[in-house]
């Protein structure tokens, strides 16, 4: 991105940061949640705000703003991607960059459980919030949802995640939960991913609330995928990850949990905005293909 276009946004957010909520005003908002295909192809960008910085062997590659917002806006552009994920700050400069024109847009709402933190596990709910994300016309909200069996603080986050499931869903707006069984090893906070523990987590995270019509859930795509997600009937949508050192296997694996009934789509960040050969139109068209 030219150095005149970030200094446009910084002179907007100085002298005219009512700019952000007209922008919003008069966004074309999506006709659905999923695309042609019938499926949602949603770009993930909320990890800066948690202080999770790397993109496979680059610690620093998301601290880049610039870089960023190019790589969202290449990413947006390409057919077949039907919204974006992300934090205020980054969901306003693609606003001022006309960016979100027929893309459903989501909301980041807990960002307090910074990466490497003591208190990680108490996700605290430091972004969006449903008021805000209905004010701006987005279409939901996300949550991280990490359940450490071992960890008091987690009921916490526990309930503000019910809590905000019960205000999208009153909204009639999306509640995007992302669940994982965690735990501790030497200090650091790391999600299960054997296939019993993601079948519990998808388990646990379809019952919070009052209503789940308008829960989604956000799941990682693990070993036997069909028992995994036979534990709900709840929309899920497949997480990318961590950068796979293996693109092409992790893009079978996404292939063939897309087959299965309840799987809505792929909300995936880093994998897609950073690979491996810094191809992001080639990565995301990769995964449009997969849809």
């Amino acid at each position: 991105m030219s150095t005149d276009r970030v200094r446009e946004i910084i002179e907007t957010r100085v002298h005219r940061p009512e700019a952000i909520a007209e922008a919003a005003a008069r966004r074309v908002k999506p006709g659905t949640l999923v695309g042609q295909h019938g499926k949602a192809m949603i770009i993930a960008a909320d990890h800066p705000a948690r202080g999770a910085l790397r993109a496979g062997a680059r610690p620093m590659a998301m601290a880049d703003r610039a870089d960023l917002l190019d790589r969202l806006c290449a990413a947006l552009a390409r057919p077949g991607v039907t919204g974006v994920l992300g934090t205020a700050d980054i969901l306003e400069d693609l606003l001022l960059l006309g960016a979100l024109d027929g893309k459903s847009v989501f909301g980041s709402m807990n960002r307090g459980g910074l990466a490497g933190a003591s208190w990680e596990i108490d996700d605290r709910f430091t972004g969006y919030d449903t008021t805000g994300i209905a004010a701006r016309g987005f279409e939901g909200g996300k949550m991280l949802l990490r359940l450490d069996y071992n960890d008091d603080r987690t009921p916490t986050t526990f309930e503000a995640c019910a809590k905000a499931v019960d205000e999208l869903n009153a909204a009639r707006l999306m509640a995007m939960v992302e669940p994982f069984i965690s735990h501790r090893t030497d200090g650091v906070v790391k999600n299960d991913l054997s296939p019993d523990a993601v079948t519990r987590s998808v388990a646990i995270a379809s019952g919070i609330g009052r209503s789940s019509a308008y829960t989604w859930l956000k799941v990682p795509v693990v070993d036997e995928m069909e028992r995994v997600l036979a534990a709900s009937t709840l929309p899920a949508l497949l997480l990318g990850g961590e950068l796979s050192a293996d693109p092409e296997a992790t893009y079978a694996r996404w292939g063939a949990a897309l087959k299965l009934p309840t799987v809505t789509g792929l909300t995936v960040g880093r994998s897609l905005l950073y690979p491996a050969d810094d191809d992001v139109v080639g990565a995301v068209d990769t995964a449009v293909g997969l849809l």
